[in-house]
């Protein structure tokens, strides 16, 4: 309305819209601003930095509040995000070094480790908050918007000393509902990479300890399995959910890893991955913490 307003008459626009500010301004003094102290630093913007966060901004400033504006609105600080972040992946030194594995392995609880011991990491998963397959939506919160996973993903690069090793995971170009940017995806197909390794059996226990929920909803569980049907057959997802009612999960663990999963597996250096061959390969012992805390000490000591 203020927008159609002021292509006619800018002073009645701004009428309108100094209207609009103010009741929104008391609705927000009353609910969100209500129980804030003297310390809190709000940062306001607009799409572009307009009136309505410039005069919101006043108001908090003449309460006493230390109000901040965010210059040229949140279009601008977009365009510094991804600009600045092809600046990290292309400008600077930073090196990459990637973790590949079948599922089940560990590379997240190997990342955990790293970084237990002062490694500087790049959780994409984290950021993406999913664990990048079919089982992998997010328990607690939903996934960010790609803007904000890119932001995400820009807070923590930016964060780190480009001098010196970022270790991450082989990923998919898509995580869940959000994708790699162009520049990542590239700097990850010319990263070094180290593939991990561990048994089969110990591969079951770290997916019942990741994935406690599924054991605790089993019918989630066996909904989810409907849509592999097309790819596995009514036959083998009838199998699985068999398991599931029965909670033979040692049984539907295995099968899931060798029968779906590790088929699904596109190996580095296969003509359909961006990812090379590996350098190096690691077996971890057990899936324990512990065991993962010895194999990334051996990791951080690897000649590669």
């Amino acid at each position: 309305m203020v927008g159609t307003l002021y292509n006619e008459s800018p002073f009645e626009a701004r009428k309108l819209g100094a209207g609009l500010i103010s009741a929104n301004a008391s609705k927000a003094l009353a609910g969100h601003f209500a129980d804030k102290e003297l310390d809190y630093n709000p940062l306001l913007y607009c799409w572009r930095g307009g009136m309505r966060s410039r005069s919101l901004t006043h108001i908090l400033s003449s309460i006493g509040f230390k109000a901040h504006l965010l210059k040229g609105g949140y279009r601008s600080f977009r365009k510094f995000v991804v600009d600045d972040l092809n600046r990290i992946l292309t400008e600077t030194p930073l090196e990459l070094t990637v973790l590949s594995g079948l599922t089940g392995v560990g590379k997240t609880r190997m990342l955990h480790a790293l970084h237990e011991r002062g490694e500087q990491i790049l959780d994409l998963e984290g950021l993406a908050n999913h664990k990048g397959s079919l089982l992998g939506s997010p328990q607690v919160g939903q996934q960010p918007s790609q803007k904000q996973f890119e932001t995400r993903l820009w807070s923590a690069l930016q964060s780190h000393d480009p001098n010196k090793k970022v270790w991450t995971e082989a990923e998919s170009n898509r995580i869940g509902n959000v994708h790699c940017p162009p520049v990542l995806w590239k700097k990850l197909s010319q990263a070094k990479l180290i593939e991990l390794k561990l048994s089969i059996s110990q591969r079951c226990i770290l997916l019942r300890e990741d994935y406690p929920h599924f054991c605790e909803n089993p019918a989630a569980l066996t909904k989810l399995l409907e849509v592999l049907k097309r790819l596995r057959g009514d036959k083998q997802v009838s199998q699985w959910q068999e398991q599931i009612a029965k909670a033979d999960w040692e049984a539907f663990l295995q099968s899931i890893l060798v029968d779906h999963y590790d088929l699904s597996y596109r190996k580095p250096s296969d003509q359909k991955s961006i990812y090379s061959a590996p350098l190096a390969e690691l077996t971890v012992e057990s899936a324990s913490l512990a065991s993962y805390a010895e194999s990334a000490e051996k990791l951080v000591n690897l000649s590669i």
